[in-house]
């Protein structure tokens, strides 16, 4: 054969699979995600980089994960200038680095053994990244949000399972590819067989065991005017356009529980009150409650005068006998500007015994770290309430986010979201209620939720499949030879 053909050869077998790779990488995560395309995306720069020379097919996988991360991402990382491009950076050498080592493990024959090193890299890639101040963000099992079959998986796994799943296809499928379906019939069979299993086991999940039994009506409310995030006049004034905005979130409120809310939360900080006011302005939504007999969330930005940090982001919760139920300050501050102004809190979930079940609560980046919200798990909560602002780079990509926390610790869950979507889920993921910020006059959600929850497997083991990942993944680098 020619040099010519052997290059023309080369172009279709080692290239081609790169275009596709390309295609779809603006739409394989983040902001215009299409589930499939998350599945197809890393089988196809898989095989190119098992096909090209290594440093070259390594150099140019690193580009294209750090092109489309920068893509899919685009104006959601809260941070500037340098810092910005030296996250993109360094989250692009991470994304590689399970790429990296499969090239590394390429084997000479398809083995159950050799597809295993991409899905165990990549579920401990995306663990120990998940330890860091940015959560769970940029995590593959998003990408299957509204996927309920397969969301299902997150009550025995967690994250890492639908992580593991799609990486796993894609090592399989490339190992078909590479080595031809008569020689990887064992590879096909099982992985296969894995995916099958996961589809219709959440099919069945879904189609026999759906959330039964009582609800109870819920209303979140978000503030029409939003209070100034400053002080640009002096306290008398400041505090008169601040009452302003918080008595209309109280009336709102109580025409919610007039017509029937048992339980009424408003979004993430949008009552603000200086400290010396906060007693007294909590006592007023005791009242509220007291007289409909009903439970109100409100959701806090406590200003300090004279202090280091100037506010508390917190989620008050009061009772039908008008007294505080339980205080919960926010525990994942976004980093930048908030963390460093943010009063910190016990960092202690709180639940409460109720008629309608036993409540929780979160605040907005809290639903980002399954550890947080864990928490509410353990203590068997059977729904959580998650004031959140977002902004609309994030909208509504967010809100799917908290869904997942839902099925993972067996919870419903009801995010009410300044500036993005506002959504109820129950803990099988169903939407059982939207608000859409930029399409509401009103910033209301109104919810009829189930009053209990379930204990999952999740919720009892935790993250058992990172760390069966990380073992695995160091298991087969010592057994290198074997593979």
């Amino acid at each position: 054969m020619s040099s010519k053909t052997n290059s023309l050869a080369h172009i279709r077998h080692g290239w081609m699979p790169l275009v596709a790779a390309v295609a779809l990488a603006p739409v394989a995560d983040g902001a215009n995600t299409i589930a499939l395309a998350a599945w197809l995306f890393p089988l196809f720069l898989l095989r190119f980089v098992r096909l090209e020379r290594p440093f070259w097919g390594l150099l140019i996988a690193y580009i294209v994960l750090t092109g489309a991360f920068a893509f899919q991402f685009r104006s959601m990382l809260p941070l500037p200038g340098v810092g910005y491009y030296l996250y993109i950076a360094v989250q692009g050498l991470l994304m590689l680095a399970p790429f990296a080592l499969d090239r590394l493990f390429a084997v000479k024959r398809p083995t159950i053994l050799g597809t295993l090193v991409f899905p165990f890299a990549c579920v401990s890639v995306e663990y120990l990244v998940s330890l860091a101040p940015f959560g769970t963000w940029g995590a593959r099992a998003y990408t299957q949000a509204g996927n309920l079959p397969v969301m299902q998986l997150l009550s025995v796994t967690g994250l890492w399972g639908i992580t593991f799943l799609i990486a796993w296809f894609a090592a399989g499928a490339n190992a078909i590819w590479e080595h031809g379906l008569k020689q990887s019939q064992k590879v096909a069979w099982v992985v296969g067989t894995a995916v099958v299993v996961v589809f219709l086991a959440g099919g069945v999940r879904l189609a026999f065991l759906p959330p039964r039994g009582q609800t109870v009506r819920v209303a979140s409310l978000s503030a029409r005017d939003a209070a100034p995030s400053a002080k640009s006049e002096g306290n008398t004034t400041y505090r008169t356009r601040l009452a302003a905005t918080n008595r209309d979130l109280l009336e709102r409120a109580g025409r919610e529980m007039q017509a029937g809310a048992k339980i009424v939360f408003w979004a993430e900080g949008n009552a603000s009150v200086f400290k010396a006011d906060e007693a007294a302005f909590v006592a007023q939504g005791g009242a509220l409650a007291k007289r409909y007999h009903a439970y109100l969330g409100m959701a806090l930005a406590v200003i300090y005068d004279g202090h280091p940090a100037p506010f508390e982001n917190k989620l008050v919760l009061v009772g039908p006998d008008g007294k505080v139920v339980w205080s919960y300050n926010k525990t994942m501050p976004v980093p930048g500007p908030e963390a460093s102004m943010i009063v910190p809190g016990d960092q202690r979930q709180k639940v409460a015994d109720t008629a309608y079940g036993r409540l929780s609560g979160i605040i907005c980046f809290d639903g980002d770290f399954p550890s947080v919200v864990a928490r509410a798990g353990m203590l068997r909560a059977d729904f959580v309430l998650d004031p959140a602002n977002d902004w609309r780079a994030i909208d509504p990509w967010h809100t799917q986010m908290a869904s997942f926390r839902a099925v993972e610790q067996g919870f419903s869950l009801i995010r009410q979201t300044s500036h993005g979507l506002s959504a109820a889920y129950d803990y099988e993921g169903h939407v059982l209620a939207t608000m859409d910020h930029y399409q509401s006059t009103d910033h209301a959600l109104v919810a009829q939720m189930p009053i209990r929850g379930v204990r999952t497997l999740y919720t009892v083991f935790g993250d058992w499949l990172a760390w069966a990942s990380l073992a695995g993944l160091a298991a087969l680098v010592v057994a290198k030879r074997r593979l």
